[in-house]
């Protein structure tokens, strides 16, 4: 990574080290965040790190806004069957696709001065068909069966089926064919020689409000306006996000002054935003955001113990999580049943809930076969003994703090867990994503009604065959869930699609390829002077309005 020399220094991560630091000028930001992304490169792994500093520097064709609803943004006109965009196509056998014309912005410029084309949609689309591309969501790519250039600004895509969001493109991302084209001319090896990792600072990677000018591996990545820019002239001049990820330390850094806020989206737990709320509220604005978060633990189904579905739910009775809720989250982050929050649209109640009840733990794990032994520990015929390890990202004071909750009450059942945290670029970037753990928790962001094909579909289990493409890291292998993640997809009707929903949400609370835990809320500290920042509550960051955000006048200095 490039890095040149930065104005103010590093921030002290050492809580008790932190010094007061000078302000910043009025046209500057400083913004704290808890993890550092793995790539910067659009198409690879899937963090919201990288979604929060990306959403500075570029524009997705379509996403979801503040209040939810599908807007254009790369695009000039969202494709409806009413205005013309969209046609139902026929794609023979009974089978009914469709086809879907998007037209690009007409003054998108990357940031070097390149005109944003239909070359660069081309190229894009030659990396996700790509099977040995390895790129994080690659069904995106399989189902589009053709693409057409119109013109310099226009294509059209033919999908493999009609879904009742197939105006959606957000996951379709455009990258500069002008400097990626060399890095892909092995397709096996273009996640090693993305522009986007090896010349981050390269402008012409970026076509949003701002570029990247500085880019420091674990520590922070600085960014300065777009003169190539099309949209409204963002207010600051000069942004920063650093990576702080041990919460204790975030906080210091923030009274401090070397941080003028922290990021919802990836910052304070709701347990530790209340507490600074008590404290420093007068000094800040906390704006609380529930949203469609779901915190769990992924359990790597291909572990002979967690394969039994017995042992799963015998984890997750032996769970207090109604008292986590309410000791840690003052009863706000409310208790998952199943993956879909109750925010969004598509959710039921119907899912079925696993109340605290260590006594039933107890008799599922006896009848898969694991008595308690002389030591306390349980033990299978075989003699090995029930041992696990959890993994979370290391600094995250809450979710350390639970783990040793969970550890604690799992001991009384018998088993073994041992704990084994790590950065969160190394986690999500790496042994998740490579299924290399056992269990490991962390959360999922998603959109309204967003289809888990990625999470949960078995043709998304990522492997060294399909370059760890994929995001269902669990392994979860059911042709009901598969049946029904395809059926929801394309299921018009709302009533219907939503029954199907229902389905999915009871099913996978039976079968429980993750361990449901809570869904969050969304806590943004904001220093008194900020203006413009609105909070999504869903995957698509807050910084994708980066250019609505300002200095109140009255802060101004003069």
């Amino acid at each position: 990574m490039r890095a040149i020399t930065f104005l103010f220094g590093l921030l002290i991560l050492s809580a008790g080290a932190v010094r007061a630091q000078p302000p910043h000028a009025p046209d500057e930001l400083s913004i704290g965040i808890t993890q550092f992304p793995s790539t910067l490169n659009p198409l690879i792994d899937q963090m919201v790190a990288k979604n929060y500093v990306l959403g500075l520097v570029r524009r997705p064709l379509t996403t979801f806004d503040a209040d939810w609803n599908l807007i254009c943004m790369l695009c000039v006109t969202l494709p409806s069957f009413e205005n013309g965009l969209a046609e139902k196509a026929d794609l023979g056998d009974g089978k009914t696709g469709v086809k879907i014309t998007y037209t690009l912005q007409p003054e998108a410029r990357w940031g070097d001065g390149v005109p944003v084309t239909t070359e660069d949609v081309a190229f894009s689309y030659e990396i996700g068909k790509n099977p040995q591309s390895g790129v994080a969501n690659a069904e995106t790519y399989r189902r589009i069966l053709k693409l057409e250039i119109k013109d310099a600004k226009t294509f059209t895509l033919t999908v493999d089926r009609l879904t009742f969001d197939y105006a959606a493109a957000n996951d379709f991302a455009i990258l500069p064919a002008h400097l990626e084209r060399a890095a892909f001319a092995d397709p096996a090896q273009y996640r090693f020689h993305t522009r986007y990792d090896i010349d981050p600072t390269n402008p012409g990677l970026y076509m949003g409000p701002y570029r990247i000018i500085e880019d420091v591996q674990g520590s922070h990545v600085v960014f300065e306006r777009n003169p190539y820019w099309w949209g409204k002239t963002p207010y600051f001049r000069r942004i920063v996000v650093w990576t702080v990820e041990n919460t204790a330390a975030l906080e210091a850094n923030l009274l401090a002054g070397g941080l003028d806020m922290v990021a919802g989206e990836l910052g304070f737990s709701l347990d530790v935003a209340l507490g600074f709320d008590k404290r420093h509220g007068r000094d800040f604005n906390v704006l609380y955001k529930p949203g469609l978060v779901f915190e769990h633990i992924d359990l790597n189904l291909d572990n002979p113990i967690l394969a039994d579905k017995r042992v799963r739910q015998a984890l997750l009775y032996g769970i207090d999580r109604q008292a986590i809720s309410d000791q840690i989250f003052a009863g706000r982050d409310p208790v998952a049943d199943s993956f879909v929050p109750p925010l969004d649209r598509a959710y039921s109640p119907a899912a079925k809930h696993y109340a605290f009840d260590p006594a039933q733990a107890r008799t599922l794990l006896e009848a898969a076969g694991w008595i308690v032994g002389s030591d306390g520990v349980r033990h299978n015929a075989a003699g090995s003994a029930l041992t696990l390890e959890l993994n979370t990202t290391a600094g995250n004071r809450t979710r350390e703090m639970i783990e040793q909750v969970l550890q604690s009450q799992w001991r009384k059942l018998g088993i073994v867990v041992r704990l084994k945290n790590m950065p969160a670029r190394v986690l999500l970037g790496g042994v998740v994503n490579h299924r290399a753990f056992t269990m490991a928790m962390f959360a999922w962001v998603s959109s309204p009604e967003n289809v888990p094909r990625n999470e949960i579909h078995s043709d998304q289990i990522p492997s060294a065959e399909n370059n760890w493409s994929g995001g269902n890291y669990d392994g979860y292998r059911s042709p009901e869930s598969d049946r029904l993640v395809d059926a929801v997809e394309v299921e018009l009707d709302q009533t219907k699609r939503f029954e199907l929903w229902r389905q999915l949400q009871m099913l996978y609370a039976e079968d429980l390829p993750a361990l449901p835990l809570y869904f969050r809320a969304e806590a943004f500290v904001l220093p008194k002077w900020l203006e413009g920042v609105t909070p999504t509550g869903h995957a698509d960051p807050s910084t994708l309005w980066i250019e609505n955000w300002r200095r109140a006048e009255a802060h101004v200095s003069r």
